[in-house]
């Protein structure tokens, strides 16, 4: 999910991020700034599936992941009050729930 999602936001950012920011993501420096974490999802997705692809450590792509979902997180709590009412809850669900899915999993992959 996380690579397609980056994907879709480096080659379409506003679709992603009009939830997010709104009207504002119709704007260059806010498709800019959604292309550069659609190619950090693209770099984490895509690092996570070939770490496991080729026997390497999955743990650290993993609580990268879980960090920079946290940081969504975070941040859409810091812009709370000016974020569209859907599209701040939507967010705040995904990335909370994609740290949190991260996190377990980089302990299970772990033991």
């Amino acid at each position: 999910m996380r690579l397609g999602l980056g994907v879709v936001a480096f080659v379409a950012p506003s679709v992603p991020a009009r939830p997010w920011i709104g009207e504002d993501a119709g704007r260059g420096s806010a498709k800019t700034l959604a292309r550069a974490l659609g190619a950090r999802d693209v770099a984490l997705g895509l690092g996570t599936l070939l770490a496991q692809r080729h026997g390497g450590p999955v743990r650290g792509w993993l609580e990268g992941s879980a960090l920079a979902d946290g940081g969504d997180a975070i941040a859409t709590l810091i812009g709370w009050g000016t974020r569209p009412r859907l599209g701040r809850v939507a967010v705040l669900a995904a990335a909370s729930g994609g740290a949190l899915a991260c996190s377990a999993l980089a302990r299970r992959v772990a033991s």
